[in-house]
């Protein structure tokens, strides 16, 4: 499979898993950016930001203890009408949760339904809060410090786009989101 290089150097999230231990599937799960990648079907600013805002709004949330995936609560400040889905798939692939579709749970175990919300009334992008400590972190996702997505996409698909700008353009996307991932620090922010 062919995928730009960079997605090698991403960072990976680790998780700590009950449901995959309780299963005999896997005690941690260790997820990459290629892993999202191929889930969503494509590399953007937006799936790299979600990735980005599980990454650190995790290491925040938990500090050096292994997050719990499944024991998760995600709040999304953006609806279903503007996008945000992107990110709620990306979000409910690494911490488990979903809002009212994902696994019942057994016996009143590993419920991964009704922890994931849309349209939350918080100033951030995402709050994540541990089930376990009631514990929370709210991150904000400001990729316009470091880039301009609708303009490299203007310039590939306006009426005037030259063919020069319509063949470069992944190259120029991907090199777009890999510059997102080299400023995680000016454009992801934790409260």
């Amino acid at each position: 499979m062919n995928y730009p290089k960079f997605f090698d150097q991403v960072e990976h999230i680790v998780l700590k898993d009950d449901l995959g231990t309780f299963l005999g599937s896997f005690d941690e799960i260790d997820i990459s950016y290629l892993d999202i990648v191929k889930v969503s079907g494509h590399s953007c600013a937006t799936v790299g930001g979600a990735y980005m805002m599980a990454l650190k709004g995790l290491k925040a949330l938990y500090g050096e203890e292994l997050p719990q995936r499944g024991q998760i609560k995600v709040e999304l400040k953006g609806t279903l009408e503007d996008n945000t889905g992107v990110v709620a798939q990306v979000l409910s692939n690494i911490t488990g949760a979903t809002d009212n579709t994902g696994f019942l749970g057994v016996q009143g175990k590993y419920n991964r339904r009704g922890l994931l919300f849309y349209g939350a009334s918080i100033d951030a992008n995402v709050r994540f809060t541990r089930l376990d400590t009631g514990k929370s972190v709210d991150v904000y996702y400001m990729p316009g410090k470091v880039a301009n997505p609708k303009e490299i996409l203007q310039s590939a698909i306006a009426p005037n786009a030259t063919e020069e700008n319509k063949k470069t353009f992944p190259e120029r996307w991907q090199n777009m989101v890999k510059s997102l991932f080299e400023n995680i620090d000016k454009i992801i922010e934790i409260k």
